[in-house]
């Protein structure tokens, strides 16, 4: 199938109700559980563990469905903006206005759960956002995120050393920063730390750039409703990070496990989240 193809069925799709739009993608998820074996493994692996260490049974089909509908969820929010906002049922607000009233700016993390592209559209009907984003390897891909991700007051910035400083000032001039906490960093910008019991190489980079100011830093969860219905949002205001940075990242991870085993279907499983990325080191002995 050539790039054009794909890219005008992503559309068409993102082009149609947010109930019927998902139906296709939990569709999409279940078969790529059961005809794609390298998918199902590490789905199966990531996600019987963590259920079986938190004494919660499993819903493999159903969890893979809720897959396919993450992906369908965040094409749909960046084709269908407003009308994503308003299916944001936002639980509790405050945490936020709080924060943002310190004038130290917010650091805002969003694990890969439910709706979780709508967040940062939340934000940006408020104030200013910075957001750190790893570009896909394909530029076909890549191009087609960038148009579809566009949106007032929203600042995509590239995970280097340029992106990084340009957090530091949105930071500086009080305004909100975005990070991807559970997505692997490249190698040599991680730290080794536990998350559902494993080790996972994890990134810091939240910790430090909160810890420069004493800046509030807010977990959100976008946790989607029935079929067609929506997200339901919630604001985590975390506790000051340590200083260390192991003990740091083990800070924020507990927290992520936290808010995924709200709704540990919707999380993103597929991902390959305990690899050993080329260029860091080793991870301790389990």
């Amino acid at each position: 199938m050539s790039h054009w193809a794909l890219h005008f069925i992503l559309k068409s799709v993102a082009s149609l109700p947010l109930g019927l739009a998902q139906i296709l993608g939990g569709f999409g998820g279940i078969v790529a559980f059961t005809f794609f074996p390298h998918f199902r493994s590490l789905f199966q692996e990531n996600y019987h563990h963590a259920m079986q260490l938190h004494g919660k049974k499993t819903h493999s089909l159903k969890a893979a469905a809720a897959s396919g509908m993450l992906f369908i969820d965040s094409l749909w929010i960046w084709h269908n903006p407003q009308k994503a906002l308003e299916r944001a049922d936002v639980q509790d607000w405050s945490p936020v206005d709080q924060a943002v009233q310190e004038g130290k700016g917010l650091v805002m993390l969003t694990p890969h759960l439910g709706g979780f592209e709508i967040i940062p559209r939340i934000l940006a009907t408020h104030f200013p956002a910075t957001i750190l984003y790893r570009p896909a390897r394909q530029e076909w891909l890549n191009n087609l995120i960038e148009e579809q991700r566009a949106y007032p007051n929203m600042h995509f910035v590239p995970t280097n050393l340029q992106g990084v400083r340009k957090m530091v000032k949105a930071l500086q001039e009080g305004e909100a920063i975005g990070i991807l906490p559970d997505q692997v960093p490249s190698g040599g910008d991680g730290v080794w730390v536990k998350f559902f019991n494993r080790y996972a190489y994890t990134t810091p980079l939240p910790a430090r750039l909160a810890n420069r100011n004493q800046t509030p830093v807010i977990l959100f969860s976008a946790i989607r409703k029935s079929l067609g219905q929506g997200w339901t949002i919630k604001a985590h205001r975390l506790a000051s990070f340590s200083d260390d940075a192991h003990h740091a990242a083990t800070q924020m991870n507990q927290a992520i496990e936290a808010v995924i085993l709200e709704a540990p279907e919707q999380f993103i499983w597929s991902y390959n989240r305990y690899k050993h990325p080329e260029g860091a080191e080793l991870p301790p002995q389990e």
